[in-house]
């Protein structure tokens, strides 16, 4: 999953890029409201983190403007107010979930695997797939009972193919979710991926669709 965060306090900011960063997701970071309206024309992200106080605005206009321009991305408000009157504002602008600064960074983590899964139609966060469980939530896989371990790249990898799951997901887009602005790509990054995920669950759990990109089927 690829996420922006709109951040201009330099610690907080770090703090939590390197957080998204270390669960296996790509994270471009931004700490104005022109960047962050030029970066959502660029990329499709699976979620906006938003503050609400910038240098060259408010966060609230821009969500708003991201609502009436029928954009739909997901969009977590993170802020140091905590007046109730605030959280309304931004609920009614269309914001999906809210978070008071300070915030632990494993709520943070729950917060974005819950909007994602909402989004993704992936209400349950277990799903069986033949032998293999996989968690969305807790970012767990199991094959029949043996807990599987993934890298933060392969789950990065996984969590992007199930939350399409039965869609083709283009190379691209997984390269999306894999990488930041600024970080080199290998070009065949996502290959060694998806190979390394089927060597630990199976070599059919992967398809591979010649010339469009990768799915995974099941219920």
């Amino acid at each position: 999953m690829r996420v922006l965060l709109v951040e201009d306090d330099q610690v907080l900011g770090s703090a939590i890029r390197s957080h998204i960063d270390h669960q296996g997701h790509g994270v471009d970071w931004v700490t104005r409201l022109d960047d962050a309206r030029h970066a959502c024309q660029t990329v499709d992200y699976g979620v906006i983190l938003l503050d609400l106080s910038l240098p060259d605005g408010r966060g609230l206009d821009f969500l708003t403007a991201l609502r009436k321009a029928r954009d739909t991305t997901p969009v977590i408000i993170t802020t140091a107010q905590d007046q109730v009157a605030v959280r309304i504002d931004g609920l009614n602008a269309g914001a999906d979930d809210y978070l008071v600064k300070p915030f632990d960074l494993g709520e943070l983590t729950a917060r974005l695997s819950a909007v994602a899964r909402r989004y993704a139609a992936t209400a349950e966060p277990a799903i069986q797939i033949g032998a293999v469980q996989i968690d969305l939530g807790r970012h767990s896989v199991t094959k029949g009972d043996r807990e599987v371990a993934l890298t933060s790249r392969e789950w990065a990898v996984l969590d992007s193919l199930m939350r399409r799951r039965g869609a083709i997901v283009s190379r691209s887009a997984l390269e999306d979710g894999l990488y930041a602005f600024g970080a080199e790509v290998e070009s065949n990054a996502v290959e060694v991926f998806v190979s390394r995920i089927r060597k630990k669950l199976g070599r059919d759990f992967i398809t591979t669709v010649r010339g469009l990109g990768y799915r995974i089927d099941g219920k």
